[in-house]
């Protein structure tokens, strides 16, 4: 079940809208940020508090990449790899982070800190290639600048 702080937090969303559905993509970030990711239990209980079909709220968690329907690493690297990233070389990128971390995209390091995950688009083109962190973006980056990122993630305490 979702913990009373979100309920309210999805009950003040809604209030900003003409309809609750327009609500969910709030409601689902708010319950992720809590559970770590959005498993059916989640779905169930955001369709509760906003008077929709589970189907309803599932379609907007298997629709967005921000969203994970599946356990993900403490520290997910997203790396876009849309064209203007790809142009500035964000294959190699993902190449080294594959190497370093001994995953591919989609993975989870063993330990459960790093999820690889490769995404269409970061919206942040002129800092091609970008590389997003939790909610803070990393622009012109390559396999020089990860480093110091994983060691400074790597020293947070669990």
């Amino acid at each position: 079940m979702l913990s009373e702080e979100i309920v309210e937090k999805i009950r003040k969303e809604v209030g900003k809208y003409p309809v609750p559905k327009a609500a969910v993509k709030s409601a689902l970030r708010y319950a992720q940020e809590e559970r770590g990711w959005v498993d059916d239990q989640v779905v169930r209980d955001v369709a509760e508090v906003l008077n929709l079909e589970p189907i309803e709220v599932q379609e907007v968690a298997t629709f967005y990449d921000l969203f994970y329907t599946h356990p993900v690493g403490r520290h997910q690297l997203r790396v876009c790899t849309n064209i203007s990233c790809m142009l500035c070389g964000s294959d190699s990128v993902v190449d080294y982070l594959h190497e370093k971390l001994g995953i591919s995209p989609g993975e989870t390091t063993a330990d459960g800190r790093f999820t690889l995950v490769e995404v269409e688009c970061l919206g942040a083109c002129g800092g091609a290639p970008v590389m997003m962190v939790g909610n803070q973006y990393h622009e012109n980056r390559d396999p020089g600048r990860i480093d110091g990122i994983l060691a400074e993630l790597e020293a947070v305490a669990e």
